[in-house]
């Protein structure tokens, strides 16, 4: 079997005896399931489900991305007057009816 070595980390002590009456279900022990997550993610490269995130979490992500990065971009711009503001919302509003 090779080398060994010990693996410890905490969890919740009512996931612990959730998954362990599940796994006892099925005839396992927790570490023998736990031997088994770790050898099925060998073979699959990855953990051994899908785990993503849904479309609404990616295009928040990117927004959140897009939104920081313009305000980066806009804090190296000079300050701008409301009266310079004004105006060009002024001018924008006079293009979309003209082109209308």
């Amino acid at each position: 079997m090779g080398d060994q070595v010990l693996i410890q980390f905490r969890v919740d002590k009512s996931l612990k005896e959730d998954v362990s009456r599940i796994y006892d279900e099925l005839g396992l022990d927790l570490t023998t399931a736990l031997r088994m997550f770790l050898a099925k993610s060998r073979i699959e490269n990855g953990l051994p489900f899908d785990a993503r995130l849904s479309d609404d979490a990616l295009i928040l992500a990117e927004g959140r991305k897009a939104f920081y990065g313009l305000r980066k971009d806009a804090s190296s711009l000079p300050p701008i007057s409301d009266e310079e503001i004004e105006a060009e919302i002024a001018e924008v509003r006079a293009n979309r009816k003209k082109n209308r």
